[in-house]
């Protein structure tokens, strides 16, 4: 039996760009409540959640990783996320998991990219959110100017609970008292009033008590509107810390304890049940006696232990004994092992409650985002989809041994199914093996993990831009396909209609057939020559998207008419027609987010100028820091991380996400054709 219940379980994400101290502030904490002797060492290799060797040698996480303590009564669940911008997918995968997302923060930086686009990201998914200073002992920084930074970025719900005492060497408590001398900025009787004022608005009762009858409330009276302040995003507590020294560690525990929301108080997990259109919202409920309902948010393939899946329980209870189905799988699994996860070591145990986050190993079915439960009453249950970032980076890649084809795609499959940001596409066009990441770095360690985990080497060079085409107008085709070889011949004519839908909107078929003039039983034949044309292009070889197609009238014969010739019929009715639709080349616009030095804002605006590209903004950063924002045709960017840093000393950094598709200047939609054209012929 588990040593604790539901009520006392608390899920909490680390998240923050890269730098601000999360792995160290794990550390601190692990410290503190005596799972480990003493805080281990990022730059030395020693700690808990950064345990793959290429973490170690980074210095950097680039995974998420769990780990738990006890203390005060109540285990935390706590999750450790990469803050580089290459691993953002890896960061949002793991907030199903949690009901608080805990923003951490570095002092001396302040507000940074990844900071805002991670807020971004938690509030989208409704947690319940707590913003974590660090680094509060560091040398010149101004703490008060950088909470109005926070308020200004992120909302004047953004309060402090507590605040940096003597300098940063300790924290004095705002919210379980109303007094207390030696803040460094602002004072403890205003914060107290600001944090209870802000509580108090969500309950109407409470409000007349506190404004009325002029009561001090005590802590108990405002647990329930806090916790309902956090939900609304009406309340985003700031504490302050020094992972380091451990100043304000003993006040974040007691944050994290009795402040902090369990499974039953946080914003109910986003079940829905049902395929396609016909998903409905369905609660799942915290509640042991239930049916177990679980989501796996990660999964990781050990060369040796097999594939890990771990999970979040959000229902009922799951023993080492229990036998689960995988979302809609007839046949379920039986669990021979249940491992808690504490860094790289797996803790086995015997059963898990509502809230736990567990793992299970070698299932090969198991597999990211699927829901796990022990009933078909919850078949077809599903989480709503996570907004994860489109991956655009892009390398084409190859074997550089033959014979290790097959290899190659086991170890990609792989992982392809631990990220949900690492795509692997084949472009039969240019015939290329094409792997997407969020970055250079990103698919550098998965390259690494190629070669060193699943002993593959491969060869990469830049891949072809994943161009689409469309049409802007509206225009008829025809074409009668007519064979006779002797025997049986092949008889099918088909008149149709193509027309321009809005951009993002797909492909719609229209079967206007009447009279039976086509007979029925042909008419998937024609949509399916004209999805063949989707798929290969009918102007340079690339995907035709968001077009009408309407088949009005034609003919057929009642011996020679064929699948095989109504589907040649509809396909070169097709690509006639949209030869005369004004047809466009569009090309991918990502959004291009740099941060860099100021000096360096004349060399970055210029070259982005020359790239076709376009700024949309700035903003000065602490430090002498900028971040530009713009936009740019994807197919600029081959090598820019190289030219970047060559503008800039080495010292910028940049990410980019897919904004929309564009169509491309006329003169290069020109070359592209010619040069397609004389392909094919």
């Amino acid at each position: 039996m588990s040593d604790y219940n539901a009520e006392d379980v608390r899920n909490i994400a680390l998240v923050g760009h890269a730098g601000s101290g999360k792995t160290t502030l794990v550390e601190a904490l692990l410290a503190a409540t005596k799972v480990i002797p003493n805080p281990g060492d990022v730059t030395k290799g020693t700690t808990v959640c950064d345990f793959d060797p290429l973490e170690k040698e980074l210095q950097h996480s680039l995974d998420a990783a769990i780990t738990s303590f006890n203390a005060g009564g109540k285990h935390v669940n706590l999750i450790d996320t990469p803050g580089y911008p290459d691993f953002l997918g890896r960061s949002i995968s793991v907030m199903p998991a949690v009901e608080t997302a805990a923003l951490v923060i570095n002092a001396q930086a302040g507000i940074e990219p990844m900071t805002t686009r991670l807020m971004k990201a938690a509030d989208n998914r409704g947690l319940c959110r707590l913003i974590i200073v660090n680094q509060i002992d560091a040398a010149d920084i101004d703490l008060a100017e950088l909470t109005e930074q926070i308020r200004e970025t992120f909302g004047p719900e953004c309060l402090p609970i507590n605040l940096p005492a003597d300098g940063g060497k300790r924290v004095i408590d705002c919210f379980f008292q109303p007094s207390g001398e030696g803040a460094d900025f602002s004072s403890v009787e205003e914060a107290h009033s600001q944090i209870i004022d802000q509580v108090v608005e969500v309950d109407e009762e409470l409000m007349e008590v506190y404004l009325e009858q002029g009561q001090e409330l005590k802590p108990e009276q405002l647990h329930d509107p806090f916790e309902a302040a956090l939900r609304e995003a009406h309340l985003i507590p700031i504490c302050y810390v020094s992972a380091e020294t451990g100043a304000g560690i003993p006040e974040l525990l007691e944050i994290m304890e009795r402040l902090m929301p369990n499974p039953a108080e946080g914003n109910p997990p986003p079940f829905l049940k049902g395929e396609g259109a016909g998903m409905e919202p369905v609660r799942v409920s915290p509640d042991p006696s239930l049916h177990a309902v679980a989501h796996v948010f990660k999964v990781i393939n050990d060369p040796f232990r097999g594939k890990l899946g771990i999970f979040r329980i959000h229902q009922g209870r799951i023993t080492a004994s229990s036998q689960l189905f995988i979302g809609d799988a007839r046949k379920p699994f039986k669990i021979s092992h249940l491992y808690r996860l504490n860094g790289a070591e797996q803790v086995e145990v015997d059963e898990g409650v509502p809230g736990d986050i567990l793992a299970v190993a070698r299932v090969d079915d198991i597999h990211f985002d699927a829901v796990l439960h022990d009933s078909h009453d919850e078949d077809h249950f599903h989480l709503s989809t996570l907004e994860c970032p489109v991956p655009l980076f892009g390398l084409a890649i190859n074997t550089s041994k033959r014979g290790d084809e097959q290899k190659l795609t086991d170890a990609l499959h792989k992982l392809e199914s631990e990220d949900p940001c690492f795509h692997v596409e084949h472009n039969a066009t240019t015939n290329e093996t094409v792997i997407r990441g969020l970055g250079e770095l990103h698919l550098k360690v998965l390259l690494r993990r190629l070669s060193e985990q699943f002993h593959v080497e491969v060869d990469t060079h830049p891949p072809s831009i994943p161009y689409r085409e469309t049409i802007m107008g509206r225009a008829e085709g025809h074409h009668r396909h007519k064979k006779q070889t002797g025997g049986a011949g092949q008889f099918g004519e088909v008149y149709l209609r193509v027309e321009a839908k809005e951009r993002g909107t797909g492909f719609e078929f229209v079967d206007a057939v009447v009279g039976g003039v086509i007979p029925g039983n042909f008419i998937p034949s024609i949509e399916k020559g004209i999805r063949q044309v989707l798929d290969e292009g009918a102007v340079a070889g690339y995907p035709l998207q968001d077009v009408r197609v309407t088949v009005y009238d034609g003919k057929h014969h009642p011996v020679d008419s064929k699948d095989i010739a109504f589907a040649t019929a509809g396909r070169k009715a097709f690509v006639e027609a949209v030869s005369k639709a004004q047809p466009v080349i569009l090309e991918p616009i990502v959004k291009i987010r740099i941060t860099a030095q100021d000096s360096s804002m004349g060399d970055i605006a210029g070259d982005l100028s020359s790239r076709r590209g376009r700024i949309n903004g700035s903003e000065s950063k602490s430090r002498g820091r900028i971040v530009i924002e713009g936009e740019v045709p994807l197919a600029e960017l081959d090598g820019y991380d190289a030219r970047l840093k060559a503008m800039t000393g080495g010292e910028a950094t940049y990410s980019m996400e897919l904004s929309h598709y564009d169509p491309v200047p006329g003169n290069i939609q020109k070359q592209m054709t010619d040069a397609y054209q004389r392909a094919e012929d």
